[in-house]
């Protein structure tokens, strides 16, 4: 497994909705955070959609990341037909040897029989382009629902990106998604989190931390996953609580990914 980072890492950096900084994170930048961290690999996410790129930019972008050996993973969200093509294509492109997608975007939530058929029409593309398809654990869907989408494709170019967070959302946690959903993994978000109780004792709260310094086994993870052989990367996210203004939120979230990474470092090595 190599050690990355994605978009999702920088995410205020890069700006949400209602936070948008001055001068927001771009590609380019993006990919100079990595080089300047000394990793070999970087994932583009939906909340830096390169299909928005001019031709011009997507040149400039694969010339830098050749000539600082990067490798880029391709994301996006919405597993539309239109756009599963258009990102196989921009995966050949970058070279990238997986497609990571969330399945839903929008109000387009289809159901599981609608998933299988569209990754199996999609399937000749991926395997003539040698291009895994990562399906991130989402919180609509249960791990047991995942798990039934690759065994009813049963082809080895269509697994899961494990997050280590998301199925919170659905009631499951981390040791049932893994035994579940560990042996399909071939890309893994790495995105530490605490669970405290609210102050009134009347339920919890999920907040992220800086790899390490939370509840997430990471270490205990990265061994299961290299047993199961087919994970390839380890991607850093972050879940950056805000702080009093957006450049205090960045500055948090920047210090947090340096954090995060110098203590990866030496589990991936």
């Amino acid at each position: 497994m190599r050690l990355g980072i994605s978009s999702y890492a920088y995410t205020w950096a890069i700006g949400v909705p209602g936070s948008i900084p001055s001068n927001p994170m771009d590609c380019f930048k993006l990919l100079q955070k990595t080089i300047d961290l000394g990793l070999s690999c970087v994932q583009i996410a939906d909340n830096l959609p390169l299909h928005q790129l001019d031709l011009q930019s997507r040149y400039q972008l694969l010339q830098m990341v050749q000539q600082n050996h990067i490798g880029i993973e391709v994301g996006m969200r919405g597993m539309t037909a239109d756009n599963m093509i258009k990102y196989i294509d921009l995966a050949e492109y970058f070279r990238s040897p997986i497609l990571r997608t969330v399945i839903d975007i929008g109000d387009y939530k289809p159901g599981l029989e609608e998933i299988i058929f569209v990754i199996k029409d999609y399937l000749p593309e991926l395997t003539a382009r040698n291009i895994n398809l990562a399906i991130e654990n989402h919180d609509r869907l249960k791990a047991s629902e995942f798990a039934r989408i690759i065994e009813s494709i049963g082809d080895n170019h269509v697994g899961i990106c494990l997050d280590s967070v998301n199925s919170m959302g659905a009631g499951e946690g981390l040791e049932e998604v893994l035994r579940v959903l560990g042996p399909y993994t071939i890309n893994f978000h790495i995105k530490d989190y605490r669970v405290r109780r609210k102050s009134h004792m009347m339920g919890f709260v999920i907040e992220g931390t800086p790899a390490g310094e939370g509840m997430l086994p990471i270490e205990d993870i990265i061994e299961k996953l290299d047993r199961w052989g087919d994970c390839n990367s380890g991607i850093l996210e972050l879940w950056t609580p805000p702080g009093k203004n957006v450049e205090e939120t960045i500055d948090i979230e920047n210090s947090w990914v340096e954090q995060s990474i110098r203590f990866l470092k030496p589990l991936f090595d």
